[in-house]
């Protein structure tokens, strides 16, 4: 049964130009002069160009500023497994925001193909066109090993979004929320529930972050991931316990925090009081998250918390993220998004979450005040100030870990530019 929301939606999506996005010319075209130069005979010139060096790609085509949102449809939102054509919408939706948010070109490339080994080999046949590949929606265990040959395969910049980018945004809240309650970072006992994509790819971030993998504790469906369970793929084993645990409710005793990329209802109020005092929940499962806001926050006064709804504080969403790490590692034609720019861009958005907040944001949201607290972690997504400060961030920690190929010679005028950009 559609709802008023559902029926809105599928208005929104349908009314007008079917789909969120578009493709439109960048030179003239309205002469006859104008298309000898855009496609015969004068498209041969920078062809020829490109055949002798393929860096001239960057500066005759539009490769440097073009994202290809790949995805085979295995594991969509919270819908699952609903095939490549299906997941269109979501892929569209992803790259409008990638537009919307850092003026990046994208296209969505809906591949209907499972097999881990041949959707490799579609997206390196792909990839010439492209200046970077966001990986979106493929499901756990594959979406490792794919994320990782495409990363060490490819000479551009590949990011499966569901692990990296959710585990910067949820690093950036940790960074916060430590702080908040007068935690070392280092320190942090932390139970992680999920085990998929998301939650692997936040606890190596946490080891980033110096936290030792023997202050985590993994948690799947058939609870505490442990060395004595035969049941472990390599990414789970990477992270299994040696303590001799069995439940979620076992593993949160004492924890500083918790991270929910599962399902709903699985973390109560009584498991939440068993923590350490103010602690951390990140109930991060949509549209319904592990625990509801208001059990949460009757479970006891001194909570942090999070969610990725919009219709509560603190909304982890990735949307903080991607756009912006992208906009950086093109800008400096990085070869690809490393360790240390997505621990630059966790570190970017902690820090503009203890700035003051701008005028533009209060009105978007229609706030009267919002100051860093508990309330608030991380930024709001509308923060016209994220291209600037993450950008920046993530393209500075391309050239000092010595994966760009284009180095900014002027970081006062790259920023500055990056502010007009957002500003047209």
């Amino acid at each position: 049964m559609n709802t008023s929301l559902d029926l809105e939606a599928l208005r929104y999506h349908s009314e007008g130009r079917p789909g969120k996005i578009g493709i439109e010319p960048t030179k003239p075209s309205h002469t006859q002069h104008d298309l000898s130069l855009a496609y015969s005979p004068g498209v041969a010139a920078p062809a020829r160009a490109i055949a002798a060096d393929g860096a001239e790609a960057y500066r005759y085509t539009n490769k440097g500023n073009l994202v290809a949102v790949v995805s085979n449809g295995s594991a969509v939102l919270g819908l699952g497994g609903i095939g490549a054509l299906a997941s269109k919408p979501v892929m569209e939706g992803k790259s409008m925001l990638f537009k919307r948010f850092a003026g990046i070109d994208a296209y969505d490339i809906e591949v209907d193909e499972t097999d881990p080994e041949k959707l490799i080999a579609i997206v390196k046949a792909l990839a010439p066109t492209f200046g970077g590949i966001n990986l979106e929606d493929i499901k756990a265990p594959e979406c490792f090993g794919i994320d990782r040959r495409l990363r060490d395969e490819l000479d551009i910049p590949v990011m499966h979004d569901d692990q990296h980018g959710t585990a910067v945004i949820v690093s950036a809240a940790v960074l916060n929320g430590a702080r908040i309650a007068g935690k070392e970072v280092t320190k942090l006992r932390v139970t992680i529930t999920g085990a998929g994509a998301a939650a692997i790819a936040c606890a190596r971030m946490f080891v980033t972050l110096g936290i030792p993998r023997e202050q985590m504790v993994l948690c799947d469906s058939r609870g505490a991931v442990t060395r004595y369970r035969d049941d472990l793929n390599d990414e789970k084993r990477e992270f299994a316990t040696s303590r001799r645990l069995v439940s979620l409710a076992e593993a949160l005793h004492g924890a500083d925090l918790f991270v929910g990329v599962s399902k709903a209802g699985i973390l109560t109020g009584e498991m939440v009081r068993t923590m350490a005092v103010d602690p951390m929940v990140l109930a991060l499962a949509n549209p319904d998250p592990e625990i509801a806001y208001d059990e949460a926050m009757r479970s006891r006064p001194d909570i942090i918390f999070a969610t990725g709804r919009s219709d509560y504080p603190n909304q982890v969403n990735n949307v903080l993220g991607f756009p912006f790490i992208f906009r950086g590692a093109l800008d400096v034609r990085a070869t690809k998004i490393n360790d240390a720019m997505k621990l630059a861009a966790a570190h970017a958005l902690a820090d503009l979450a203890r700035q003051p907040v701008p005028e533009s944001v209060l009105r978007a949201y229609a706030l009267d005040r919002l100051e860093f607290g508990r309330g608030y972690l991380i930024p709001k997504p509308l923060d016209p100030r994220l291209l600037c400060a993450v950008s920046t961030a993530v393209a500075r920690a391309a050239v000092e870990s010595g994966v760009a190929r284009c180095p900014v010679e002027d970081w006062e005028a790259y920023a500055e530019e990056l502010r007009q950009r957002d500003a047209m």
